[in-house]
């Protein structure tokens, strides 16, 4: 029977801002990572799917934290699959500080697409073949919400270039959580609060495209969209501040 599966981290010195507290987008980014490595140790990774032309690819996310731990806590990153559907596979993860409470909880959906075609795959096949990584146990959080959308005008702007794509030659999630961490005030982070990011991703943006940032306050919750020099929106993001 599959069981959770727990990788240790410590909060490094460059992680931290100018709270001494892990930034977001680290510990966004050590969750994506740890998907990864899962992936990979459990036979279904990115460097075996690409044998065959296919690739994971990034849906919805939820992130929810109570908290941000300060420089050199550490902590555990716990993750499962509670899930696969007929086009998305439901991956979930618990954060645990060294004292053992849970301060975070992750739930993000995936997809599998033809990097040829660059469209999805069914994942039923997949299901059927690695059945036995799935762990009969619910997700920690609510399933990533659908974000509306906004019209309001673009607050910064992006070109994007070689350090913002990733293996599948499409900018990396980390640096659109990033692009929309830089549009909010500063002012967010100087006091610790519990909140909660949804997020959906759209459309591929790739190299040399320029990205525009746009968001809108409304009561406890920041939106944020992307939109490329298309028009089209990229990825809307919903933060709600508890």
């Amino acid at each position: 029977m599959a069981a959770k599966t727990s990788y240790p981290f410590c909060v490094e010195p460059q992680e931290v801002d100018f709270t001494m507290r892990i930034t977001l987008s680290a510990l966004g980014g050590n969750v994506l990572n740890i998907a990864g490595v899962d992936a990979h140790s459990k036979g279904f990774g990115v460097d075996t799917l690409n044998k065959d032309n296919f690739s994971w690819v990034l849906s919805r996310i939820a992130f929810e934290f109570d908290f941000r731990p300060r420089e050199y806590v550490r902590y555990e990153i716990a993750t499962w699959i509670s899930d696969y559907g007929r086009m998305l596979s439901t991956r979930n993860f618990t954060l645990t500080d060294q004292s053992g409470i849970t301060f975070g909880r992750v739930v993000s959906q995936w997809c599998m697409i033809d990097l040829s075609r660059r469209t999805a795959v069914d994942l039923r096949a997949v299901a059927e073949q690695h059945n036995d990584a799935v762990v009969a146990e619910p997700s920690p959080a609510e399933r990533p919400r659908k974000v509306p959308s906004i019209d309001m005008p673009p607050v910064l702007t992006h070109r994007v270039a070689y350090s913002d794509i990733d293996f599948n030659r499409h900018v990396n999630t980390m640096r659109y959580i990033e692009l929309m961490l830089d549009v909010l005030p500063v002012e967010r982070f100087e006091q610790e609060r519990p909140m909660r990011l949804d997020i959906n991703f759209l459309k591929e943006s790739r190299y040399g495209e320029t990205l525009f940032v746009s968001f809108e306050e409304r009561e406890s919750e920041t939106l944020v969209e992307i939109r490329n020099d298309a028009g089209a929106a990229i990825c809307r993001g919903a933060f709600e501040w508890r």
